[in-house]
């Protein structure tokens, strides 16, 4: 029953639409649903190793999924990242959730990014109200992005997205419904400050408004299009540099997600679907949905780091919670990641993604 009931939280937006999954008799969260929820999961072994944080720590090849406006500061010329997460290990085996993302500078001023993400919810089998199957299905959520980012002085810099959704929960006709994959496109703007000195030392911040764009229908109906993630994010990170071969930064990042509550009443549920993305994400200031994260990241000589982080939400966000750790190994090119979320809860309090791990490769060049 927990397996189905998972299933289903993740596939809220289907069953709203009037499809149901056998088994599923666990009351729905009280959550704030939108239409591709995994936009707001950490593609990133790094972060999810520090309580899922990323707005203002340094940048990386992961810079996409997080900040753009970190990639002019990196390092490196070019870097690409992969990451690998089995999802919800604990009540299925089949979902997990693919990661690709990468920047290249063209000089000291500008950057480009791309990023792919693609979440696979397994198979699911869709039931009728009666309880017969009607179709096995392998929903998927599919995202591309392109970004451009640009110093406006030595210390901030700027950054905008454009991001393609493709959103698949079922395909075909059931109850004289004909229901398709969802398409949107959606926008990122992002902001990043460094005050860190010529040893890495000092304090860094970032902010970012992502997936602001059209709403995603997933049957013929027009009229009843859900929203996107809409979050706005603030961030900030500080790196002390204890010796030569040491040091440690210390992060913290806040989002709010920008998306009205779905009303209870007929007619508020009318009203909710007649608004224009523009007013949802005015209204979306008003709601409960939070989401915190802090951690630490201890490295050596930059070539073993230790990590560490906690992560929670609002009741109107998830209300998920766990602790986090992480290592890396960086060698020439090459750095390796690993993240873990403790389990943490007991039965139906117990966070569905503890004892999760989050593998990462990244090639600096």
């Amino acid at each position: 029953m927990q397996r189905n009931y998972y299933r289903s939280w993740a596939l809220a937006v289907l069953i709203t639409a009037g499809v149901q999954q056998a088994q599923a008799q666990i009351q729905p969260t009280e959550a704030i649903t939108t239409a591709a929820p995994s936009l707001r999961i950490p593609a990133d072994a790094r972060a999810g190793g520090m309580g899922n944080i990323g707005l203002a720590t340094s940048p990386d090849a992961n810079s996409g999924f997080w900040n753009l406006a970190k990639a002019p500061f990196a390092e490196k010329r070019t870097a690409i990242g992969v990451n690998y997460a089995p999802w919800m290990r604990e009540v299925a085996d089949d979902m997990y959730l693919l990661g690709l993302s990468g920047y290249h500078r063209f000089d000291s001023l500008q950057a480009i990014t791309g990023s792919i993400r693609y979440f696979n919810l397994g198979d699911f089998k869709l039931k009728d109200i009666n309880g017969s199957v009607l179709q096995t299905t392998r929903p998927y959520e599919l995202s591309i992005d392109l970004g451009y980012a640009r110093k406006l002085s030595e210390k901030f810099a700027v950054g905008i997205a454009l991001r393609y959704i493709n959103s698949s929960l079922a395909s075909g006709t059931y109850g004289g419904t004909q229901y398709k994959p969802g398409e949107a496109v959606a926008g990122d703007v992002s902001l990043f400050y460094t005050g860190k000195n010529e040893e890495g030392q000092g304090f860094s911040a970032g902010l970012t408004l992502s997936n602001i764009g059209s709403r995603i229908g997933y049957t013929e109906d027009a009229a009843e299009k859900e929203f996107l993630p809409a979050n706005l994010g603030v961030g900030g990170a500080y790196t002390a540099v204890l010796n030569e071969d040491n040091r440690i930064t210390f992060g913290l990042d806040v989002n709010k997600l920008l998306v009205p509550e779905m009303p209870a009443t007929e007619e508020g549920r009318k009203d909710y679907y007649e608004q224009s993305s523009l007013s949802g994400l005015g209204k979306g200031f008003g709601n409960k949905a939070w989401q915190y994260g802090a951690g630490v990241e201890f490295s050596y000589r930059n070539i073993f780091q230790l990590r560490a982080g906690y992560f929670g939400e609002s009741e109107k966000q998830g209300n998920r919670k766990g602790l986090t750790a992480g290592l890396g190994f960086h060698y020439d090119i090459f750095s390796v990641n690993l993240s873990y979320l403790a389990p943490s809860g007991t039965k139906a309090q117990a966070n569905p993604l503890g004892n999760s791990l989050q593998f990462g490769l990244r090639l600096g060049f």
